[in-house]
């Protein structure tokens, strides 16, 4: 991990889950492509407010521009879904039921959410920290109101157990969690850490236009080669955590990118 990754991890534990560490001194150049992956990442909040945390620290040559108060918070899921029509059935279903038990927990019901939100984002952007950040944010401070007996009982019957242990995995690796804090992390992922820094390094240079298949001028179809790689590749490296909603968000993008042909 090079001096610009340990520092952004650093800010990211500051500003989301306040723990202190100190950063290391970079040149302009590092702290702009910083600012790169934190606007890649969707992270701006807890980056800046962990920059404020540390913009007096002696010898850290933080630039002012990255002190904003521009705190974008509105990237939050709350009607997260998932591709696997009978899986989402099953989600559905699920929510309504603990919304009308009568021992409702719907804190549960937010970390259920938060996890299958981060799914989508794993499967279709290759894995966005911020949703990473709001499941260690919740689960630090409302964690005590969860019901992991129930929550890994869904989790089961959705078959995201895997893809959810690995999300713990991730709050491990990078953000200093202790198992004991995610119950439904039995054993940690080793692939977890580097999943993790492949998203930061690869989401900001990641440029394939969002089309897979568009109608020329002259009449033929063409398909963007580079994007249907792109999402095989991805799905491949999710699809032992989550076989059946791997493969259904793979064909339900496939599906969707045919609509796109102009008739």
């Amino acid at each position: 991990m090079d001096i610009i990754t340990r520092n952004f991890f650093r800010l990211l534990r500051s500003g989301a889950l306040n723990e202190y560490e100190q950063l290391e001194p970079m040149s302009n150049f590092k702290w702009d492509r910083l600012d790169r992956m934190v606007r890649a990442q969707h992270v701006e909040a807890p980056a800046q407010k962990g920059v404020r945390n540390h913009q007096f620290d002696a010898m850290m040559n933080i630039p002012k521009r990255l002190v904003r108060d521009d705190m974008d918070t509105s990237d939050e899921e709350n009607n997260a879904s998932l591709s696997n029509r009978i899986l989402n059935h099953r989600l559905r279903k699920i929510i309504e039921a603990e919304r009308h038990a009568i021992d409702t927990n719907m804190a549960s019901i937010e970390v259920l959410n938060i996890i299958v939100a981060n799914i989508s984002g794993m499967l279709n952007k290759g894995m966005m920290l911020s949703g990473i950040i709001r499941l260690g944010s919740y689960l630090r401070n409302k964690g005590d109101k969860v019901d992991f007996v129930k929550l890994e009982t869904w989790l089961g019957k959705l078959h995201i157990r895997r893809m959810a242990q690995l999300q713990g995995s991730m709050l491990m690796a990078v953000f200093n969690f202790d198992q004991d804090e995610i119950p439904f992390v039995t054993r940690e992922e080793p692939a977890a850490y580097k999943l993790v820094l492949r998203s930061v390094s690869h989401t900001a240079i990641d440029t394939a236009e969002e089309w897979h298949f568009r109608q020329s001028r002259s009449g033929f179809v063409q398909n963007n080669s580079t994007l249907l790689r792109r999402n095989l590749r991805r799905s491949l490296r999710y699809i032992a955590y989550a076989p059946l909603e791997t493969v259904s968000n793979y064909l339900h993008n496939f599906a969707r990118s045919l609509q796109e042909i102009e008739e």
